[in-house]
C-alpha cells in the first residue's frame, strides 16, 4: 500500500480533494512529519494473520506470535512478511526470491523458509509441491 504525507493542510488539501486522506503531523513541519511517519510505520503492522499456531503480526522489524517475539534476520523477516501478507494463499517461489533483499538464486528461499520455521512450531508453514510455501491459518 501507499502512505501519503503532508507537512501541512496547504499540500494536504489536493490529496484531500482527491479523495485521499494524508498523514499530517500537529506541527507542520518537515521533522514533524518525518518523526509522525516514523511512530506511523513502526505502529502499523505490515501483516497480520490468524495461524494454526495463534496470532501472527509482522511489524517493520520484528514478528510477533501470540505474544512472543520471533528471532528473525531480514531475510527471513521478509518471507514471513510476504506469507502473512497472502493469508494462506500459496506465494509462489518467485514471488518469496522477489521479496528477499539481494538474494540470487533459490537457494536463498530454502534457507529463508528454513529458518522462518526455524521459530515458528510445526506445520505453520506448508510447502505445495511445485508451487511455493503457505501459511497454515486457522
Amino acid at each position: 500500500g501507499v502512505l501519503a504525507c503532508a507537512v501541512g493542510d496547504v499540500t494536504a488539501a489536493p490529496l484531500r480533494a482527491a479523495g485521499v486522506e494524508p498523514l499530517v503531523p500537529a506541527r507542520w513541519r518537515l521533522g514533524a512529519l518525518m518523526r509522525e511517519l516514523s511512530d506511523h510505520l513502526v505502529a502499523e503492522p505490515r501483516a497480520r494473520v490468524t495461524t494454526s499456531a495463534g496470532e501472527l503480526v509482522v511489524r517493520a522489524r520484528a514478528a510477533v506470535l501470540d505474544g512472543r517475539v520471533l528471532e528473525l534476520a531480514p531475510g527471513p523477516l521478509a518471507v514471513l512478511t510476504r506469507l502473512a501478507a497472502a493469508g494462506g494463499v500459496v506465494v509462489a517461489r518467485a514471488d518469496l526470491l522477489a521479496a528477499l533483499p539481494s538474494a540470487v538464486d533459490d537457494h536463498a528461499v530454502d534457507v529463508a523458509v528454513g529458518r522462518v520455521r526455524a521459530v515458528l512450531p510445526d506445520g505453520v508453514v506448508r510447502t505445495v509441491v511445485k508451487r511455493g510455501y503457505r501459511l497454515e491459518t486457522a
